[in-house]
């Protein structure tokens, strides 16, 4: 029997449990450490700023942000991001580094294996 989810977001707890699935189909431990990291209380959450996408990537790369990303710093990278959440100002410097800014759930259905994720957290 599964744990209960004590989340009010009902996109959050829907986002968790098709998490959970796509890592038992697809023997997946990714989508498990990010619903975990999603499950977590809002305090233990430490939200993911561009800049230190820009430091810490490579372009061309696939990133996911199991959190809210931030617009703090500059992006010079072409990168795939996927999070739950963004900021205005970080989804418009992905868009003009040339990137595209995703939601966890598309990121899921493009790639269900996890498969050239990078997980940032």
């Amino acid at each position: 029997m599964a744990h209960p989810i004590s989340k009010e977001n009902s996109e959050l707890v829907r986002l968790i449990v098709e998490l959970r699935r796509a890592a038992r189909t697809q023997k997946a431990p990714i989508w498990t450490t990010v619903a975990n990291r999603l499950e977590r209380p809002r305090h233990q959450v430490v939200p993911v700023n561009v800049g230190h996408l820009d430091r810490l990537t490579e372009s061309g790369e696939t990133v996911l942000v199991p959190g809210k990303l931030l617009a703090e710093g500059r992006l010079s990278k072409k990168l795939t991001v996927a999070a739950f959440s963004y900021s205005k100002e970080a989804r418009s410097k992905i868009h003009a580094a040339g990137g595209v800014a995703i939601s966890v759930h598309d990121l899921l259905r493009t790639r269900p294996d996890g498969s050239g994720v990078r997980l940032f957290a």
